[in-house]
């Protein structure tokens, strides 16, 4: 499955773009790890190099980075920039689930 139909599928997707340069998003990797890892195989999660997916970056509208994002039904519930707690993230996954 791409991320297109996972993006439109019912599943809650929980999208960070990042890039290698920005240090703030090393800082956010481990928080979204400690959600992944919480919530299994209840989220898709994926972290997009914006870098390398321009293409991708462009369509949601990237200006900085990090940026969480989270999608259901195609429909974004949740976004925001900068560094965010895991326990916030997980906060709003369980209310989107």
């Amino acid at each position: 499955m791409d991320l297109s139909e996972m993006i439109k599928g019912d599943q809650l997707t929980l999208l960070n773009f990042h890039a290698t340069w920005c240090g703030p998003c090393h800082v956010m990797k481990p928080n979204l790890e400690k959600v992944r890892d919480k919530f299994g195989e209840k989220i898709f999660y994926g972290r997009i190099d914006i870098d390398q997916h321009r293409e991708i970056a462009e369509i949601f509208q990237i200006r900085s980075v990090p940026t969480t994002i989270l999608i259901k039904g195609g429909e974004i519930k949740w976004r925001q920039s900068g560094i965010i707690p895991d326990s916030e993230i997980s906060r709003l996954v369980e209310e989107n689930l």
